[in-house]
């Protein structure tokens, strides 16, 4: 049996007066892919940014391998083995594509991913190393981003909005790294609004509308009409909405 990485349990965050998140729980397990999906605005990007302790949350308990970290800062979450993959990427621009990935290495706790290893999932890179990360493509920053968290051995990556932006042909490569990823035991917290991506890598499914829990379930459990309702709004089946219990 899997271990529990990750517990939020019945987690509200505000921006001012807007409720972004507003009561969510769920789990992720070592070694496997939770997605959350939902449209533009639902909160997922909120909760990622919250998790890895960039928003304060209102109410509600966040547990890494058991210990609350709800009051923790960024650094010492990441410290202690979550990492954050952000929308946008957010580079070093001025830095190389190898400084960036040593900035990620610089309190790396020991594991399978290393410099030369992320070299090894990403062929092209060693012989651009030496460029500047504002020289390279939206694809290619997203794959520095994704080497730069690797390359710290986290137990929990947290991914937001990986598609965001890219060529097909280059979201099919990236998303191409993520069982490589789930093999060493890394549990994974993917957003995306691409159903159909975020659905496919997933071992469980996440829905959030509004803020709010919509939808959960094993991608098997649920029907597309299923999901499209928990994603859009409108009635939903006898089987839903479903709430997860973290414990």
């Amino acid at each position: 049996m899997s271990e529990t990485l990750l517990e939020v349990d019945d987690l509200t965050v505000h921006h001012g007066q807007l409720c972004a998140v507003d009561g969510v729980s769920f789990r992720v397990d070592q070694g496997e892919v939770l997605t959350m999906v939902g449209a533009n605005g639902a909160g997922k990007s909120t909760l990622l940014r919250t998790v890895a302790g960039l928003h304060h949350q209102t109410s509600g308990t966040i547990r890494f391998q058991g210990v609350n970290v709800t009051k923790l800062a960024p650094q010492r979450r990441a410290r202690l083995g979550i990492a954050l993959v952000p929308e946008g990427r957010r580079l070093f621009p001025s830095l190389t594509l190898e400084e960036n990935l040593q900035v990620g290495a610089h309190h790396a706790a020991k594991g399978p991913f290393s410099i030369e290893r992320v070299y090894e999932l990403f062929e092209w890179m060693p012989a651009r190393r030496r460029q500047r990360a504002w020289q390279f493509s939206g694809g290619e920053q997203q794959a520095i981003a994704i080497g730069r968290a690797l390359v710290a051995n986290p137990q929990l990556l947290l991914l937001d909005e990986l598609s965001l932006g890219l060529a097909p042909i280059v979201i099919e490569r990236i998303y191409a790294l993520i069982p490589d990823i789930v093999a060493h035991g890394v549990g994974i917290l993917l957003v995306e609004q691409d159903v159909t991506l975020g659905v496919g890598v997933a071992n469980r499914v996440h829905c959030m509308l509004e803020g709010k829990t919509s939808l959960t379930g094993t991608p098997g459990e649920l029907t597309s009409a299923q999901i499209e309702r928990a994603y859009f709004g409108g009635e939903m089946s006898a089987t839903g909405p479903q709430h997860e219990n973290p414990e």
